[in-house]
Protein backbone atom coordinates (compact mmCIF):
# COMPACT_ATOMS: atom_id res chain seq x y z
CA UNK A 1 0.00 0.00 0.00
CA UNK A 2 1.37 3.90 -1.09
CA UNK A 3 1.94 5.92 1.84
CA UNK A 4 -0.30 9.00 0.73
CA UNK A 5 1.40 11.30 3.59
CA UNK A 6 3.02 14.15 3.16
CA UNK A 7 7.06 14.20 3.36
CA UNK A 8 6.65 15.97 6.62
CA UNK A 9 4.67 13.81 8.26
CA UNK A 10 6.14 10.63 7.84
CA UNK A 11 10.52 12.27 7.75
CA UNK A 12 11.78 13.19 10.97
CA UNK A 13 13.90 16.40 9.74
CA UNK A 14 16.81 15.03 9.32
CA UNK A 15 15.91 12.62 6.96
CA UNK A 16 14.47 15.19 4.65
CA UNK A 17 16.25 16.02 1.38
CA UNK A 18 17.58 19.45 0.58
CA UNK A 19 14.64 19.89 -1.37
CA UNK A 20 12.15 19.27 1.47
CA UNK A 21 14.11 21.00 3.79
CA UNK A 22 14.32 24.32 1.87
CA UNK A 23 10.29 23.61 0.98
CA UNK A 24 9.39 24.23 4.66
CA UNK A 25 10.10 27.65 5.11
CA UNK A 26 7.33 29.42 4.46
CA UNK A 27 8.51 32.40 3.53
CA UNK A 28 7.40 34.54 6.65
CA UNK A 29 10.48 36.70 6.92
CA UNK A 30 10.55 36.57 10.79
CA UNK A 31 13.51 34.70 11.18
CA UNK A 32 15.12 37.72 9.38
CA UNK A 33 14.51 40.23 11.88
CA UNK A 34 17.35 41.41 14.40
CA UNK A 35 16.54 40.13 18.10
CA UNK A 36 17.49 41.87 20.82
CA UNK A 37 19.28 39.48 23.59
CA UNK A 38 19.65 40.21 27.38
CA UNK A 39 22.98 39.85 28.75
CA UNK A 40 20.96 39.64 32.60
CA UNK A 41 18.72 37.38 31.87
CA UNK A 42 19.26 35.59 28.85
CA UNK A 43 16.02 36.97 26.87
CA UNK A 44 15.93 37.05 23.80
CA UNK A 45 13.21 39.47 22.58
CA UNK A 46 12.03 40.46 18.63
CA UNK A 47 12.29 43.73 16.85
CA UNK A 48 10.90 44.68 13.72
CA UNK A 49 14.21 45.70 12.31
CA UNK A 50 14.80 43.54 9.68
CA UNK A 51 18.14 42.58 7.86
CA UNK A 52 19.27 44.90 4.58
CA UNK A 53 18.98 41.56 2.77
CA UNK A 54 15.58 40.66 3.28
CA UNK A 55 13.09 42.25 0.35
CA UNK A 56 10.26 43.69 2.44
CA UNK A 57 7.60 42.89 -0.29
CA UNK A 58 8.33 39.12 -0.81
CA UNK A 59 10.03 38.53 2.72
CA UNK A 60 12.55 36.37 0.86
CA UNK A 61 16.78 37.22 1.00
CA UNK A 62 17.87 39.17 -1.93
CA UNK A 63 20.75 36.85 -2.18
CA UNK A 64 20.27 34.05 -0.43
CA UNK A 65 22.47 31.83 -1.81
CA UNK A 66 25.19 34.45 -0.61
CA UNK A 67 23.77 35.48 2.51
CA UNK A 68 26.53 34.98 4.26
CA UNK A 69 29.12 36.95 2.38
CA UNK A 70 27.18 39.85 2.82
CA UNK A 71 25.38 39.20 6.24
CA UNK A 72 28.52 36.92 7.98
CA UNK A 73 26.54 36.40 11.29
CA UNK A 74 23.46 35.56 9.38
CA UNK A 75 22.04 31.91 10.95
CA UNK A 76 21.84 29.24 8.41
CA UNK A 77 19.11 26.94 9.44
CA UNK A 78 20.42 23.31 9.61
CA UNK A 79 18.91 20.15 11.56
CA UNK A 80 21.24 21.30 14.71
CA UNK A 81 20.43 25.11 14.40
CA UNK A 82 16.98 24.05 14.31
CA UNK A 83 17.29 20.95 17.37
CA UNK A 84 18.77 23.89 19.06
CA UNK A 85 17.49 27.38 18.79
CA UNK A 86 14.62 28.71 21.00
CA UNK A 87 13.63 31.41 19.05
CA UNK A 88 12.27 29.93 16.60
CA UNK A 89 8.33 31.61 15.81
CA UNK A 90 6.04 29.37 16.84
CA UNK A 91 4.52 29.40 13.00
CA UNK A 92 7.75 28.15 11.82
CA UNK A 93 7.29 25.37 9.49
CA UNK A 94 10.71 23.77 10.96
CA UNK A 95 9.56 24.29 14.56
CA UNK A 96 6.17 22.79 13.87
CA UNK A 97 7.85 19.31 12.16
CA UNK A 98 10.56 19.65 14.66
CA UNK A 99 8.04 19.65 17.84
CA UNK A 100 5.64 16.78 15.83
CA UNK A 101 2.90 19.35 14.76
CA UNK A 102 1.15 19.83 11.54
CA UNK A 103 1.92 23.02 9.18
CA UNK A 104 -0.61 25.77 8.49
CA UNK A 105 -3.04 25.79 6.47
CA UNK A 106 -1.59 28.62 4.67
CA UNK A 107 1.84 27.35 4.83
CA UNK A 108 2.70 27.09 0.48
CA UNK A 109 3.15 23.31 1.11
CA UNK A 110 -0.65 22.85 1.77
CA UNK A 111 -1.85 25.97 -0.29
CA UNK A 112 -0.20 25.96 -3.10
CA UNK A 113 0.22 29.23 -3.04
CA UNK A 114 3.56 31.23 -1.55
CA UNK A 115 1.39 34.31 -0.79
CA UNK A 116 -1.12 32.73 1.83
CA UNK A 117 1.59 33.55 4.43
CA UNK A 118 1.21 37.09 3.56
CA UNK A 119 -2.54 36.57 2.98
CA UNK A 120 -3.21 34.87 6.79
CA UNK A 121 -1.00 38.06 7.86
CA UNK A 122 2.14 35.59 9.67
CA UNK A 123 4.52 37.25 7.04
CA UNK A 124 6.84 40.51 8.04
CA UNK A 125 5.37 42.12 5.09
CA UNK A 126 4.25 45.90 5.68
CA UNK A 127 5.73 45.63 9.40
CA UNK A 128 9.44 46.14 9.14
CA UNK A 129 11.82 48.73 9.08
CA UNK A 130 15.81 48.23 7.51
CA UNK A 131 18.46 47.50 9.63
CA UNK A 132 20.32 50.29 7.57
CA UNK A 133 17.95 53.00 8.74
CA UNK A 134 18.16 52.42 12.96
CA UNK A 135 20.68 52.84 15.11
CA UNK A 136 22.03 49.66 17.03
CA UNK A 137 21.39 51.91 20.35
CA UNK A 138 17.68 52.19 19.33
CA UNK A 139 17.09 48.59 18.62
CA UNK A 140 15.60 48.38 21.98
CA UNK A 141 12.80 51.34 20.51
CA UNK A 142 11.76 48.94 17.98
CA UNK A 143 11.09 45.37 20.54
CA UNK A 144 7.59 44.09 18.87
CA UNK A 145 5.84 40.29 20.10
CA UNK A 146 3.81 39.58 17.28
CA UNK A 147 6.93 37.63 15.59
CA UNK A 148 6.26 35.53 18.87
CA UNK A 149 2.25 34.87 17.75
CA UNK A 150 0.45 32.57 15.78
Amino acid sequence: MENTQPFWKTKTLREMNDAEWESLCDGCGRCCLNKVEYEDTGEIVFTNIRCHMLDPESCRCSDYENRQTHVPDCIRLTIDEVENLTWLPPTCGYRLVRDGHDLYWWHPLLSGDPATVHAAGISVRGRTVNEKDVDFEDYEDYEVDWPTKG
